[in-house]
């Protein structure tokens, strides 16, 4: 079945408007290592957050963060735990975009498996061929999605990061948390 782009655009005005709210779990008397990391990570999610609450009306959880300079890069659950490791690099806006979408449910869920397997997405299709033309479609592999899964930092743009917030809301709407 297909949908048009106002119908999408419909259907996605009715999610409920929801927030993500987060917390940073800090040391009691941090390191400087710590305190460094704990203020990249906090302007990285800062960002990340309110753009996902301008921009995906659908999302809400509540997340907790926490430095952990053993984690190679940053993870992300759907438990709603994101730890981001020693390089600076991954403290950023994008990566905690990206982390976010897992705790929301790439990657994570058998709704996701589903959906990505049969190509499922009513609403997150039209939206995403709006933007990249007729035939586009959510690929799947690995726990991510693409484009606009913000992988990778060459994937980064304003415009890639809000298409990201609206997929992620679209994708919501069709049951990727269900």
């Amino acid at each position: 079945m297909r949908f048009s782009l106002a119908t999408t655009l419909c259907a996605l005005a009715t999610v409920a408007s929801a927030t993500i709210d987060w917390q940073l779990q800090r040391a009691e008397n941090p390191s400087e290592d710590q305190s460094d990391a704990y203020a990249r990570i906090e302007a990285a999610m800062n960002a990340a957050v309110a753009r996902y609450n301008n921009l995906a009306p659908g999302a809400a959880k509540s997340i907790t963060v926490q430095y952990e300079p053993s984690v190679e890069t940053a993870d992300g659950n759907f438990a709603g735990n994101i730890r981001f490791g020693a390089n600076r690099s991954y403290m950023n806006e994008r990566t905690s975009l990206h982390e976010i979408s897992h705790t929301l449910g790439v990657g994570q869920t058998q709704a996701f498996d589903d959906r990505c397997a049969a190509n499922d997405w009513p609403s997150a299709t039209p939206l995403l061929e709006s933007w990249d033309g007729a035939g586009a479609r959510i690929n799947c592999g690995g726990g991510h999605i693409w484009p606009y899964g913000l992988n990778y930092d060459d994937e980064w743009s304003e415009t890639n990061a809000d298409r990201h917030c609206e997929l992620l809301n679209a994708m919501l709407a069709d049951g990727l948390a269900a």
